[in-house]
């Protein structure tokens, strides 16, 4: 009987040191609770949009598309062009030529206005060229009548450049979109994870509190030591679950700071004592109302939408100056001249600019067969074609995407409610055990389990509200835009 005793007394010795050394190691894992700092949605949202280097590299597309409207608009640049030479031998002066000419591109019909001003004498300069000692200045027009006067090369670079500013602005809000979208996900990720991580910690405090409570009872005979095993082995599980709670919390937590960068692009942490924003576990669903609006807004304004209807302005652009370049080239040039080179001096009425002293000329060119350009033609109407069939199949899979996200939100919604429900019963059988185990009419196995089950449904219920928000946020993402912080569930 004394040595029974004896064994006992060193059972309980051994727990409640056992005991002490875990509430020690407990309470180095705890952080104060002063001492946490809310990270919400609201403060990654102002840095991510602040100093994220992918969200300032879509910034460029559109600088990058402005800078190639500027390059088109160089096609319509005045150009000044002057030419001289001179050949002197034997004492005679074959020809002294000066060729000065401002070539104005005009948008209109594709004509260009023409300043020029030409001396060309010499013994041997030909007669059709010859202007003498006071030179011939000119002011003119040249003009398509044919192809090129509704569109011609530089206007069609124009006006597709300045469609792809559409397309860089679409391709913009795309990328900053996608950037967002992933940032949410990895903050629901990490707000799971603490959830999870907190939800773990609680058990182990229980389980503190029971196998220290029952190492003392034990040690004055009023339970058996097997209980306080028990006890010590579900403290242990519990124990080598937090561990691994805490590695994913804090996985998630640098992942998470993937997405952190200050104005000056550098890397950002998330603070060790940064807790994530708490989410109430009633969610609300968007009407109908809403799902109707992120489908008609996605319809109008769903980045990959406009960014095709941009592709087709630019391919209709193509077509139209494709067109045009099946009709035959008639190129009319005309210059009124005049020996004039101010308007101070006095010049003979018949050598002044009138409609008598003019230049004229007509180009004409036409291929016979048009192949190039008939095949050029052609290739541009089947891209238009494999364009519209891209529409109408990306229209209907962004509707069904949205649909679909809009279905899992309303599965999120019912599992949650059926979810707290069952926590409620769950923690209802656990006090009713729990009031048996102190008439000794329950053992400590079924509240262990009972306990560890609630927990897990606990964590379950995070993972539904984490998910539901990721889908809230993918909703959005699905319809080109963006979940608004009034949206937060």
């Amino acid at each position: 009987m004394s040595m029974m005793l004896r064994w006992k007394g060193y059972i309980a010795a051994l727990l409640l040191g056992l005991a002490a050394c875990l509430n020690s190691a407990s309470a180095q894992t705890t952080a104060p609770a002063d001492t946490d700092k809310v990270f919400s949605l609201e403060d990654l949202e102002g840095i991510v949009f602040r100093g994220h280097p992918i969200v300032k590299q879509a910034a460029l597309l559109s600088e990058a598309a402005k800078a190639n409207v500027m390059q088109s608009l160089g096609y319509f640049d005045p150009a000044l062009k002057s030419s001289f030479a001179r050949k002197l031998f034997g004492g005679t002066e074959y020809y002294n030529n000066w060729s000065n000419e401002l070539k104005v591109p005009l948008y209109i019909a594709g004509a260009d206005l023409k300043v020029g001003y030409d001396r060309n004498v010499g013994t041997y300069t030909g007669r059709e060229n010859r202007t003498g000692t006071d030179g011939l200045a000119a002011v003119g027009l040249s003009i398509p009548l044919g192809q090129g006067l509704l569109i011609d090369a530089r206007r069609s670079t124009l006006w597709q450049a300045q469609a792809m500013l559409t397309y860089a602005e679409a391709d913009k809000v795309k990328q900053i979109n996608s950037v967002w979208y992933t940032a949410v996900k990895d903050y629901w990720t990490w707000y799971y994870s603490y959830r999870e991580y907190a939800l773990v910690k609680e058990g182990v405090d229980l389980a503190s509190k029971r196998f220290k409570a029952l190492s003392a009872q034990t040690l004055l005979g009023d339970k058996p030591p097997i209980d306080s095993v028990e006890a010590q082995i579900t403290l242990q599980e519990r124990q080598i679950q937090l561990a691994k709670s805490a590695i994913e919390m804090q996985n998630a937590m640098l992942v998470l700071s993937n997405h952190l960068w200050n104005e000056q692009s550098q890397p950002l942490e998330l603070p060790k004592n940064a807790v994530p924003q708490t989410v109430n576990e009633n969610v609300m669903l968007p009407g109908a109302m809403v799902l109707d609006t992120l489908l008609g807004q996605a319809g109008r304004q769903h980045p990959e939408l406009v960014k095709l209807r941009a592709k087709g302005t630019q391919l209709d652009i193509e077509r139209r100056y494709r067109q045009e370049m099946l009709k035959p080239k008639i190129n009319v040039t005309g210059s009124l001249i005049s020996t004039r080179r101010d308007f101070t001096q006095y010049v003979p009425s018949y050598y002044d600019f009138n409609w008598s002293n003019y230049k004229f000329g007509v180009e004409f060119a036409f291929p016979l067969f048009l192949r190039a350009e008939r095949g050029k033609l052609r290739e541009v109407k089947i891209k238009q074609q494999q364009l519209s069939y891209d529409l109408q199949q990306s229209g209907r899979e962004i509707n069904n995407e949205i649909v679909t996200s809009y279905n899992s939100l309303s599965a999120y919604k019912s599992q949650l409610s059926v979810q707290v429900q069952s926590i409620n019963n769950q923690q209802f059988l656990l006090t009713g055990e729990m009031q048996k185990f102190e008439l000794g009419e329950s053992t400590l196995f079924l509240i262990n389990s009972r306990e560890s089950k609630l927990i897990d449904m606990k964590i379950k219920r995070e993972s539904m509200i984490a998910g539901y928000q990721k889908t809230l946020a993918e909703l959005y993402y699905k319809a080109g835009t963006r979940q608004a912080q009034a949206d937060l569930q």
